[in-house]
C-alpha cells in the first residue's frame, strides 16, 4: 500500500506520514439524536463515529475526541442531566473500543449534536485500502437495516402520531415496535470492530460503512472507487424483525430498495466467495449475531443496483 491515500469521498482519510512507514486514518462524524434515551444515545454516537475508520480494516482506535452541542431550549436541570448522561455513554463506549477519549468544548446550539474525531496512526499492513473488488466476489453486510423506521416507529408510538395510527390499524403491535427499536438500538451500539478484524483474516478486497447514504448509495460510493470497471449487484436485503410489514404498511419504498437511511450500521465488505462461509461463521461465533451474503460484484462500469429479483427478509 505504500504512499496510497484516501481522501475526500470514501469513509475515512487516509493520509501517509512521511516518517517511519505510519499512516493517519481519520474521520469526523456528528448527528441529530434519534432515540430519547441519553445514556444509549452517547454510545451509539461512538459507535457511529468510529465506524468509518473499522471500514478501512484498521482496529485499533487510538483517540476519539467528543463533539457536543447542547440546544438552547434546555433548562439548567434539563442540561445537567442529560448531557453526562450522553457523555457517560460515549466515554463507556470508548473504554469498550480501547482508545483514549479527548473532551473538546459542549457548545451551547438551537440543535443537540453528537459526534466526534476519530483518529488512528498505523503501519500500512493494518489498512485494507477500499479499492480491490473484482468480478466473482461477493457482498457480505454485517448488520440488518431499519434502523431509521425501528427508531421513529417507537416515537410514533410513543407519541400517539397518525403514523402509529396506520400501524395500529394493520394490526401492528406495540409489542412488535418495541422489540424492534430494542434491536435496532443494539445494533447500532455494537462495535464494527469484528467485521474489521475479519477483513484482514480473509483478505478483503473492499468495504465501507452504511450510515447516511442507504445500502444502495454506500455501495454506489465504494463500486465507483473501485481499480478495476466493477458494479455491486444487490440481491438480498435483511430487515430487522417486525419491520417488512411495517414498511409496507407506511410504503417506505427507500427502505425496501435498499436506500433507507442507517445509523451505525454495519460493514459492506467484498470478500473472495470461497472465504464468506468460513467469515460469517465466524462472525457468528465471536459475536453471537448473523451475518449474511447480501450481492456480488460483477464486471461493470462503477455502479451499484438492486437485482430484479432482489428479496427482503427479516432477521431476529
Amino acid at each position: 500500500m505504500k504512499n496510497e491515500r484516501i481522501g475526500i469521498g470514501m469513509d475515512s482519510a487516509v493520509i501517509p506520514i512521511k516518517r517511519h512507514g505510519l499512516s493517519l486514518v481519520q474521520s469526523v462524524d456528528c448527528f441529530y439524536p434519534l432515540i430519547d434515551d441519553p445514556y444509549n444515545m452517547g454510545k451509539i454516537a461512538f459507535a457511529n463515529v468510529v465506524s468509518d475508520i473499522y471500514a478501512t480494516g484498521v482496529t485499533t482506535i487510538d483517540t476519539v475526541r467528543l463533539v457536543l452541542s447542547t440546544p438552547d431550549e434546555f433548562s439548567e436541570e434539563e442540561r445537567n442531566i442529560v448531557v453526562p448522561m450522553m457523555i457517560n455513554g460515549f466515554r463507556d463506549a470508548a473504554k469498550h473500543c480501547g482508545c483514549e477519549l479527548k473532551m473538546g468544548n459542549i457548545a451551547i446550539n438551537p440543535w443537540c449534536l453528537i459526534g466526534g474525531v476519530a483518529t488512528s496512526i498505523c503501519r500500512s499492513e493494518e489498512i485494507v485500502m477500499p479499492i480491490s473488488a473484482q468480478s466473482g466476489d461477493v457482498l457480505i453486510l454485517t448488520k440488518p437495516l431499519g434502523t431509521q423506521l425501528a427508531t421513529n416507529a417507537y416515537i410514533w408510538m410513543k407519541e400517539a402520531s397518525s403514523q402509529w395510527t396506520k400501524l395500529n390499524n394493520a394490526l401492528v403491535t406495540s409489542e412488535q415496535i418495541t422489540i424492534a427499536y430494542n434491536k435496532a438500538v443494539e445494533s447500532m451500539i455494537t462495535l464494527n470492530s469484528l467485521g474489521a478484524k475479519l477483513m484482514h483474516k480473509y483478505n478483503a478486497h473492499a468495504a465501507t460503512d452504511i450510515t447516511g447514504f442507504g445500502l444502495l448509495g454506500h455501495a454506489a460510493n465504494l463500486a465507483k472507487y473501485q481499480k478495476l470497471p466493477v458494479d455491486f449487484v444487490i440481491e438480498r436485503l435483511p430487515l430487522i424483525v417486525n419491520l417488512k410489514k411495517m414498511a409496507e404498511v407506511l410504503e417506505q419504498k427507500r427502505l425496501m430498495t435498499g436506500k433507507g437511511v442507517e445509523t451505525s450500521g454495519g460493514l459492506l465488505v467484498a470478500i473472495d466467495q470461497a472465504s464468506a462461509k468460513a467469515f460469517c461463521d465466524d462472525y457468528l461465533r465471536e459475536s453471537g449475531n448473523k451475518c449474511w451474503v447480501i450481492g456480488r460484484v460483477t464486471d461493470g462500469t462503477g455502479a451499484a443496483y438492486m437485482s430484479e429479483s432482489s428479496v427482503l427478509f427479516e432477521v431476529e
